[in-house]
């Protein structure tokens, strides 16, 4: 798989290329190589150089606190080791499990769980209702489906945040208007049985995005093959799963690896809306905000370094592994596979 994708990867031409090139084909590549330099700074600046930081600190005892002219000490896989070992609990895996780096990540894993279905089939649903031509309106109904996505998220989250507010969110003063009992009135991102839906719930509003990506691939389905499912009688279902989904297939691989990538990545959510402190019960300290909290917060750099490594290689992991099922359900109609 990787040598595959090397193989598809523009390659940089080498310095005997560049001389042997022309004056107008070296002109050529110095102005597009000056029309790059933006991104290429970007990309060394806030990218690969702070990467590489990161991983040398994973090997380092480092803390904010220390002075410009204090030495680092090496302390080699020590810091990976407590990945494994919490000073605690040793290597019991009940304990350890329980311990603060384990149990944030299988609080990642569950919400994820939860998460990535509504992610996934919400909006392929809707896509599925847009691209309806019995449906009046389509173009008003998608532009009110995208409208929330261009919506910054920091402002989406504080809306929401009001509007699920346990006193005086509209929400459930609409639910007590219709006679549910103010005891029985859900406490949203406040209890631990409601935190979980309360983000899904906020999450399924900014959709608009991965609809109008589903709704692009089922419009690129060619409209012979419903045709001749019509003809052999198939049903709705059938015509779905034997036409529609194989060919939709890629869309919905790019937005399943986008949505497994953002889950593990999420942060700003219970950042947000819980003030990053857990709450309720620990439900919310997510990976990601446990690795915020233990480099900014506890101020342990060299740790902090190690749990964002960490995070990096799982996410490549999985990564992997969902390319490598993709030859076993993806179709990709131009590409011969063997």
């Amino acid at each position: 798989m990787l040598e595959q994708l090397s193989q598809r990867l523009p390659k940089l031409p080498s310095f005997a290329t560049l001389r042997a090139m022309q004056p107008l084909s070296r002109r050529e590549m110095r102005n597009g190589l000056l029309f790059l330099s933006p991104w290429l700074f970007g990309f060394l600046a806030f990218t690969l150089i702070p990467m590489v930081a990161t991983l040398i600190f994973s090997f380092l005892n480092l803390s904010i606190t220390d002075g410009i002219f204090s030495t680092p000490k090496f302390v080699g896989f020590e810091n990976y080791r407590q990945l494994w070992i919490d000073p605690q609990a040793g290597i019991n895996p009940l304990k350890w499990f329980a311990s603060k780096t384990p149990s944030s990540l299988l609080i990642t894993i569950k919400f994820a769980l939860i998460a990535l279905p509504v992610g996934i089939f919400f909006p392929l649903g809707l896509a599925l209702l847009m691209n309806n031509k019995y449906l009046k309106g389509q173009f008003i109904f998608r532009s009110l489906f995208y409208m929330p996505y261009i919506v910054p998220f920091v402002a989406s989250v504080f809306l929401w945040g009001g509007m699920l507010n346990t006193e005086t969110g509209w929400i459930n003063r609409f639910l007590l208007y219709i006679g549910v009992a103010k005891e029985s009135l859900p406490q949203w991102a406040n209890d631990v049985n409601w935190v979980y839906p309360t983000y899904v719930i906020m999450g399924i509003w900014g959709v608009g995005n991965a609809m109008l990506i589903m709704l692009a691939g089922l419009q690129g389905v060619p409209t012979e093959l419903y045709d001749a499912a019509k003809v052999d009688g198939a049903n709705s279902w059938k015509t779905f799963w034997n036409i529609t989904f194989p060919m939709i297939s890629p869309v919905i691989f790019y937005n399943l690896t986008l949505n497994i990538i953002g889950l593990f990545q999420y942060f700003l959510v219970p950042l947000v809306v819980n003030n990053g402190t857990g709450r309720p019960g620990g439900a919310t300290m997510f990976y990601n905000l446990y690795l915020y909290k233990t480099f900014f917060t506890y101020q342990n750099m060299s740790y902090g370094s190690t749990l964002a490594w960490f995070l990096f290689l799982v996410i490549l992991l999985i990564t992997i592994l969902l390319f490598w099922s993709a030859k076993y359900w993806v179709y990709y109609a131009g590409e011969a596979r063997s």
